[in-house]
């Protein structure tokens, strides 16, 4: 712009003298503008005479669209050439010294592309943004340069380079007029906290000041205040005393608490009676002569609108209000419903999917094109398409169309549901190992689950192959079948299986689902080593006899948890039950039980942070007489990833001597194991996750106490090109001597 006045004076020198009209005008190193908008900007007309004030205002307008460095005209005989010099073009951009790697936050600090217009405005925006950035997360004395550099090709190189200020440390918070709650009880609400010792440990308080959050804890305080009934409580914004010499800051507030107000009545008014009052009211938590509660009220709003707009009323309204009672210290909570009209759905539009087919989307809609709306339902379809594990995640917009219909859309983000994997390693038991796995959870985005896994070590041989479906023929009814080979070659002896299985399901909702599935294998030893078996107690030749298992299994599901690999709500439960003795030697039934809530505490903590609570309990009961009627490797083990963690696959066990004193591990009949996990994000834009856990199991012959181990540690959960990995780091607790243990473990393709 600096250039604009010389221009004008220019455009002025060379036009002023000109008396003929405009005969043609011609535009000269223009590119980001078409020369039919150019048309339109131009306030000089071919066949007018040639006008100075007409120049300059077209030569204005021209700059104001930001794409020029400098313009100016020139006139020859009635031909009138307007000539642009460009800004240079953005080639690369830099963020340095904060935020390198994270490529979200860039966009939303920079919010300049590569191939943007050199504009030094912008520029200023952008390192003001990463100053409040950095004032928000408590970097004080901040300072961001701008350099830039002119390539040969003409384009500007931009780097902005930061250097983080001091954090500053909050010493000491005080509470002025606090009498009935305990104000170390704030620290779970408020985001400025007095700094802990060893505030660098999980769950201390490291006292780091965020200015960004600042304003907003008195408002937390407030609330925490109305969550106990203080209705009239006041915070004023709190003062702060900071020391830039040390960067340490001290706070304190003004609090008026006021009285506890209790709830007198329950009020509703509906503008049209679409449901029976008492109906809402056996869904309202709020209870009368209790003290008030915001956080319940606003709970009771939100089951109140889901109530109604599950009858198809999708744009109702739901206006709380509270009738304050000064005198008494009570409260009249009213809720004013507006419903509108009914709503349907319209239509119904996938996008997203490039590999998933559509109907495998639409299967696990709950709302179709004529139904009437549910907000319960579209909140179980996010769920359902999110508990298939074939998107990395789902949105479902409510497109409105008019007051009684409403169209759908579907997007979805396809998640890797394949995994090829080519492997070796060695093993201090197995030896050399080389492996090559296949399969894909959704095989051609079909739905379809396959698998294929070849195994071969110089002591195991195993070879797989798997195939279910979900959704037959997009019905509710599975169907899957699998075959297996394996040879393991132990001290003493080899043992070799090989079995099929073959199974089918039916949903009976969108929550249960059972099955039932029938197998087949056989099982046979050789190489055994006779001199064992003639002088051990254990090893007596009973136990390696050839035997045959024939068994069903019935089973049943429920899960209403939102996502396959990574929950955040909701609950699973399963309870299966096998019944072995069909024609076949072994003669046995089993129960297996497992048990996983899942809970985000974002919305309570404005974190990604989630708490994960599983179980399992596995009993067996032998039913023939036969010796091999329920064989050693029918019982079970502990140990590892899925039950204690900390000690080795399947170690835990009890154990029997061998008149060698050899201890042999022989199995329990019952085994229960539980584990506690808090999840929260390490690399938010690559997908990878952290988690702390805390592991506990039992196992036993006679009773399920004979064997107790506990666990704990970190694992590093990671959405990688290869599937889902999680890699496990863990100690025991309560090791005994003797005991098989690992500090280092690892799966793929599973479920965190």
């Amino acid at each position: 712009m600096k250039t604009i006045p010389l221009s004008l004076v220019v455009a002025g020198v060379l036009l002023s003298a000109s008396t003929q009209n405009v005969q043609s005008i011609q535009y000269d190193g223009m590119v980001h503008i078409t020369e039919t908008v150019a048309k339109r900007l131009n306030e000089v007309k071919i066949g007018e005479p040639l006008d100075a004030v007409a120049v300059d205002k077209t030569i204005k307008n021209f700059f104001d669209q930001g794409y020029f460095e400098d313009i100016w005209a020139e006139e020859d005989e009635g031909k009138v050439t307007f000539h642009f010099k460009e800004k240079p073009i953005i080639s690369k951009i830099e963020l340095k010294g904060y935020k390198e790697n994270d490529e979200e936050a860039k966009k939303s600090l920079l919010q300049i592309e590569k191939g943007a217009l050199y504009d030094e405005k912008r520029l200023e925006s952008a390192k003001k943004r990463i100053i409040d950035a950095l004032s928000a997360d408590g970097k004080m004395d901040s300072v961001v340069e701008i350099e830039t550099e002119k390539l040969d090709n003409g384009s500007i190189r931009v780097a902005f380079i930061v250097n983080e200020g001091a954090e500053i440390i909050i010493k000491k918070v005080r509470y002025a007029g606090v009498n009935s709650i305990n104000p170390h009880e704030f620290d779970s609400t408020i985001a400025n906290k007095e700094a802990q010792s060893f505030g660098w440990m999980w769950g201390r308080n490291d006292g780091k000041m965020k200015l960004g959050e600042l304003q907003y804890d008195p408002l937390r305080i407030r609330d925490f205040y109305m969550q106990r009934g203080y209705l009239d409580a006041k915070i004023d914004d709190p003062f702060v005393t900071v020391d830039f010499d040390r960067y340490e800051a001290q706070m304190s507030y003004n609090i008026f608490e006021g009285d506890i107000y209790r709830v007198s009545d329950i009020l509703i008014f509906q503008d049209n009676s679409v449901i029976d009052d008492q109906e809402l009211l056996k869904i309202i938590n709020l209870q009368k002569n209790k003290p008030f509660n915001i956080k319940t009220f606003r709970d009771d709003a939100d089951r109140i609108k889901t109530k109604i707009a599950d009858l198809g009323y999708a744009y109702v309204q739901v206006q709380p209000d509270l009738r304050k009672d000064k005198e008494g210290k009570s409260v009249d909570v009213v809720y004013r419903i507006i419903p509108g009209k009914k709503v349907h759905i319209r239509n119904v539009v996938v996008s997203g999917n490039s590999r998933t087919l559509d109907r495998i989307v639409r299967r696990e809609l709950f709302l179709a094109p004529g139904d009437l709306y549910s907000l319960s339902n579209l909140k179980d379809s996010r769920n359902a398409l999110g508990r298939t594990g074939y998107f990395e995640s789902n949105t479902i917009e409510e497109k409105r169309i008019d007051e009684e219909s409403m169209d759908l859309i579907v997007q979805t983000k396809e998640a890797p549901t394949g995994n090829i994997q080519l492997g070796g390693g060695y093993g201090s038991f197995g030896g050399l190992l080389l492996n090559v796995a296949v399969s894909d959870r959704n095989i051609f985005g079909s739905g379809i689950n396959l698998g294929v896994n070849l195994e071969r070590s110089t002591r195991t041989k195993n070879y797989s192959f798997n195939i279910s479906n979900p959704r037959m023929n997009d019905s509710d009814f599975s169907g899957n079948f699998s075959a297996f080979k394996s040879q393991t070659r132990y001290t003493d002896y080899t043992v070799s299986s090989t079995g099929v299985n073959i199974g089918t399901g039916h949903r009976f909702n969108r929550y249960v689902s059972g099955y039932l599935s029938y197998g087949y294998s056989t099982n046979a030893y050789s190489d055994i080593n006779n001199s064992v078996t003639s002088s051990s107690t254990y090893f007596n030749p009973f136990y390696f006899q050839d035997y045959s298992k024939s068994a069903v299994t019935v089973s049943g599901t429920y899960d209403s948890t939102d996502d396959y690999y990574i929950p955040r709500e909701g609950v699973s439960f399963s309870q299966s039950f096998e019944k072995a003795g069909l024609g076949a030697q072994a003669d046995f039934w089993k129960s297996r039980t497992t048990f996983g809530v899942y809970q985000g505490l974002q919305k309570w903590t404005d974190f990604d942070l989630i708490v994960r609570y599983k179980a399992r309990y596995n009993y067996e009961q032998k039913l023939g007489t036969d010796t091999n009627a329920l064989p050693v490797a029918e019982h079970f083990y502990m140990g590892g990833i899925g039950s204690v963690r900390g000690y080795r696959s399947y170690s835990l066990s009890p154990t029997m001597l061998d008149s060698n004193g050899t201890v042999r591990r022989v199995g329990g009949r019952q085994t229960f194991s539980n584990s506690l996990e808090f999840s929260f994000p390490l690399v938010p834009e690559a997908r990878m996750r952290a988690a702390a856990f805390v592991d506990y199991g039992m196992i036993g012959e006679n009773s399920i106490s004979e064997i107790r181990r506990g666990g704990y540690g970190v694992s590093l959960e990671w959405f990688s090109p290869v599937g889902p990995l999680q890699l496990v780091f863990a100690s025991p607790l309560g090791s005994k001597p003797g005991d098989d243990i690992t500090h280092f473990e690892f799966t793929i393709g599973q479920r965190f």
